[in-house]
């Protein structure tokens, strides 16, 4: 587990290393105005001590693109020109912790973002299953790290300790 922490904040350093002086092209975080995380309102179950809802992966190939036209219209991105597989599109709140499939929950996740984020998501639904960890506070944490990577490791040593 120290060697994922340790491979996470390294990959973090060589993205901002290698992006220094460069107009980003893509994302590294969600913005708010525009994906501002939406609880699951149409659950197919709950899950957790907290009886969370819980929806299902269900977001179509027209969805994805038009979150990435919307980034890159809005921002200044350029996504689209880019290889459509370093991109993934993101739940900011992830299905597991009771995230939605609509677009307020949903925003282009880079590759170089994702290796980052990623191993965050299974801890945090990991401890909301063990009952430590409370809804309110997993999407406060989650929120917390994807807006801010260089945290990412921190948050993941104290969803640990819990």
């Amino acid at each position: 587990m120290k060697n994922l922490l340790n491979l996470t904040l390294l990959s973090f350093l060589i993205m901002n290393i290698s992006m220094a002086g460069e107009k980003v092209r893509y994302p590294k975080s969600p913005d708010l105005t525009q994906t501002p995380g939406k609880l699951c309102s149409t659950p197919t179950e709950t899950r957790y001590p907290e009886h969370i809802a819980y929806c299902e992966r269900d977001v179509d190939t027209y969805t994805k693109n038009a979150i990435i036209q919307k980034y890159d219209s809005l921002f200044g991105f350029r996504i689209t020109s880019m290889n459509r597989a370093d991109f993934k599109i993101d739940h900011l709140i992830p299905l597991c912790a009771g995230g939605a499939n609509s677009e307020e929950n949903l925003w282009p996740q880079h590759k170089s973002v994702y290796a980052i984020t990623d191993p965050l998501e299974p801890l945090v639904c990991e401890k909301m299953q063990q009952g430590k960890l409370k809804q309110a506070d997993a999407v406060e944490l989650i929120l917390e790290a994807k807006t801010h990577l260089e945290l990412v490791p921190s948050i993941i040593k104290k969803i640990r300790r819990m």
